[in-house]
């Protein structure tokens, strides 16, 4: 095994077996370097199809577990983030691989990495074994797995399996050098924080190349730096002639500020790397009659639309889903051609917007409700979660459904009063990203508090 490389280590749980028709349940991704751990992620995800009752059987995974677990589009970015420049290496790796090849390719994204399975491996470096499932061989090496059919705990067995590969074919080390800017020391990176934040790349003239964000500043500064995959990898590693670094401490804010960077800074490699999973959006106007009508179409960046979606059809299926749920207009909504009564109205499911039979100030209070019901679960609220050290807290602030910013409070100054929080929080712009960011944060991951007010 190559020495420069960083791997994800991934394991997937699927209502099938299938990756035309079936879908992804739960992930899990642990990325490695051949000798210890650097970062893990794991999620159930929301099929939208039903599971199997063998599949429940199996995995455990239920319909009820998975209902308020995210969509695989609300997780992609994070997945190609986190997978960018590795090898994935699975058990049974192809299996893995063709699922995530399939929601991706159903994003309109190609998803394309290297890869390396354990069982090929495994028979390679210890032969002999009775069994290469995973099952068999982990209990035959003494390796523990007490989550047999969960992602994570396959993922990790998985990963103590290959280390043990490793340890066979040779130990990596924790830096290549080879390539490297000469302003660029071991030392400046060894010294870098092994906590959340935002990593910073500039080039020779002191132009900001790259922003990163990780759980782990130094170990992703280091899997960037060993990342020799592609050109563009081995074009910006050879770019590199200073890193700079903000520790956060929450992951949340680690996830807005990069976010933030990224739009105001431009960094060349961000924009030549990575691309926008939300490329339609669900906007309502005001029409000359008084009727609020929802609009889905293309994102535009001055505009914040009310809902994002990874492509058109995702779009016009929730469009329709709504439309149906909170009994609005499908001509309204631009859902039935034509002019005079929509069809739902000639069997009973719209109350008339489209023939002026139901008044705009009644109609309008529907479609607000159904916007609001997509948005947070509190219009204003603060998130409260870990500081940058013990002596100190974060939080981000949202207001009428409109993110504010984020700071940094010291703790001996929190009261029972949330307004306490106010004059510590940073403004900055609210867009489209920011929201689905903290939307999607909230829904997967347990914080401080979250603080209505």
């Amino acid at each position: 095994m190559e020495s420069d490389k960083h791997f994800a280590i991934i394991d997937i749980e699927t209502t099938g077996l299938n990756a035309g028709r079936e879908k992804i349940t739960e992930i899990a991704i642990i990325l490695h370097n051949g000798h210890q751990v650097l970062e893990e992620f794991s999620t159930l995800i929301n099929p939208e199809i039903k599971i199997p009752y063998y599949i429940t059987q199996l995995t455990g995974i239920n319909d009820q577990m998975v209902a308020g677990a995210p969509k695989f589009y609300e997780v992609a970015r994070q997945i190609v983030e986190l997978t960018e420049g590795t090898t994935i290496v699975g058990h049974n790796v192809n299996f893995d691989y063709s699922f995530l090849r399939a929601e991706y390719k159903s994003l309109g994204y190609e998803f394309k990495c290297k890869t390396l399975d354990t069982i090929k491996l495994s028979r390679k470096l210890i032969p002999g074994q009775p069994s290469y499932g995973l099952g068999k061989l982990c209990k035959a090496l003494n390796i523990p797995n007490n989550s047999r059919h969960r992602a994570a705990g396959d993922a990790m067995a998985t990963a103590k399996l290959f280390e043990l590969l490793f340890s066979i074919d040779g130990e990596p080390e924790n830096i290549s050098t080879k390539g490297l800017s000469s302003n660029l020391s071991k030392s400046m990176i060894e010294n870098l924080p092994e906590s959340h934040g935002v990593y910073y790349f500039f080039d020779s003239s002191g132009k900001m190349i790259y922003v990163g964000k990780s759980i782990n500043i130094k170990a992703r500064v280091i899997q960037h730096l060993n990342n020799s995959s592609t050109k563009k990898a081995i074009e910006m590693k050879n770019n590199i002639a200073d890193v700079d670094f903000q520790p956060t401490g929450s992951e949340l804010i680690a996830l807005l500020l990069e976010s933030d960077e990224i739009k105001k800074h431009k960094p060349v490699y961000n924009r030549a790397q990575r691309r926008s999973i939300f490329n339609y959006g669900l906007y309502h106007y005001t029409d000359e009659q008084g009727y609020l009508r929802l609009k889905q179409a293309k994102t535009i960046d001055e505009l914040v639309p009310d809902y994002a979606y990874s492509s058109q059809a995702e779009a016009r299926e929730h469009l329709f889903f709504i439309t149906e749920k909170f009994k609005l207009c499908q001509r309204l909504n631009g859902l039935y051609p034509g002019k005079g009564a929509c069809f739902h109205h000639q069997i009973g499911q719209c109350n008339g917007a489209c023939t002026g039979a139901e008044s705009y100030e009644i109609y309008n209070q529907r479609v607000l409700e159904a916007l609001e019901h997509y948005h947070f679960d509190h219009p204003n609220f603060f998130v409260v979660d870990c500081g940058r050290h013990e002596e100190e807290f974060s939080v981000v602030k949202v207001e009428q459904g409109v993110y504010q910013g984020f700071g940094f409070i010291p703790a001996d100054h929190v009261t029972n009063d949330p307004q306490c929080f106010d004059s510590f929080v940073k403004r900055f712009p609210d867009n489209r990203e920011v929201r689905q960011i903290i939307r999607s944060y909230l829904s997967k991951n347990s914080v401080l508090k979250v603080w209505a007010f």
